[in-house]
């Protein structure tokens, strides 16, 4: 593969925090996405921003659904400039570009430029989703991936792929290796995505690979198209 998406959930990030970000992760996923892009692999990373907040869950209290999802968009913007930096720490070449108008802190999201840092060899972070509220950020990822024309989208998560239950809660979980999208939008016990997401990825026949990326090398395997985690087809 030679064009990847890669999203990484805030709360990832958070690592061994309940919030914010651990910074000796963030730089452990540096040097793991480094050896992707040592291969030649062009790395595009979407981030939430679940470790400050949720639009969803901030919304009420006078506080409109529309300004919660812009307090979300920011909580990215946070994870994006830090990640920047880390990523940079460690020997990166990395960009922050931003869906939202904030150029004090990040360049604003282009196609173009875009295609010219990824050509000079260096790793994006998209920060603020789409820059729209009601869109979560696995709907942008796979927009995104769209728009870059990747070859897959990566889902980063704690877990080695998607199981017929939550495997934190039943210990008969039985993971799947793949799964095609219609049932990965239709069974309500398949929530590792936004049902939104995978409805788009299935329209335009984007792959979904929802994989362990705390495991090292595996965001390097996923790059180069091996096995790992549960690929949605």
């Amino acid at each position: 593969m030679n064009r990847v998406l890669l999203k990484l959930s805030g709360e990832m990030l958070a690592g061994k925090f309940d919030h914010g970000i651990d910074t000796e992760l963030a730089g452990w996923l540096a040097r793991e996405v480094q050896k992707a892009s040592n291969d030649g692999c062009q790395v595009v990373i979407m981030i939430g921003g679940g470790n400050y907040v949720r639009g969803a869950q901030v919304a009420g209290g006078g506080i409109k659904r529309v300004t919660g999802d812009h307090m979300g968009m920011l909580g990215t913007m946070i994870n994006a400039i830090a990640l920047t930096d880390i990523f940079e720490a460690n020997g990166l070449m990395t960009r922050c570009l931003s869906n939202i108008f904030a150029q004090q802190v990040a360049e604003s999201f282009s196609h173009r430029l875009v295609e010219k840092h990824l050509e000079s060899g260096r790793v994006i972070i998209v920060a603020g989703g789409l820059g729209r509220p009601y869109i979560t950020t696995d709907t942008a990822a796979v927009n995104l991936a769209l728009e870059l024309d990747c070859n897959v989208v990566l889902k980063a998560t704690k877990v080695d792929g998607v199981y017929d239950k939550d495997p934190e809660k039943y210990e008969d979980a039985v993971k799947i290796d793949s799964l095609d999208y219609a049932r990965a939008v239709e069974d309500p016990d398949i929530r590792i995505m936004d049902k939104a997401a995978m409805a788009q990825a299935q329209e335009y026949d984007m792959p979904i690979v929802v994989f362990d990326a705390l495991k090292e090398g595996n965001i390097s395997r996923a790059c180069h198209g091996e096995t790992v985690g549960t690929k949605i087809s």
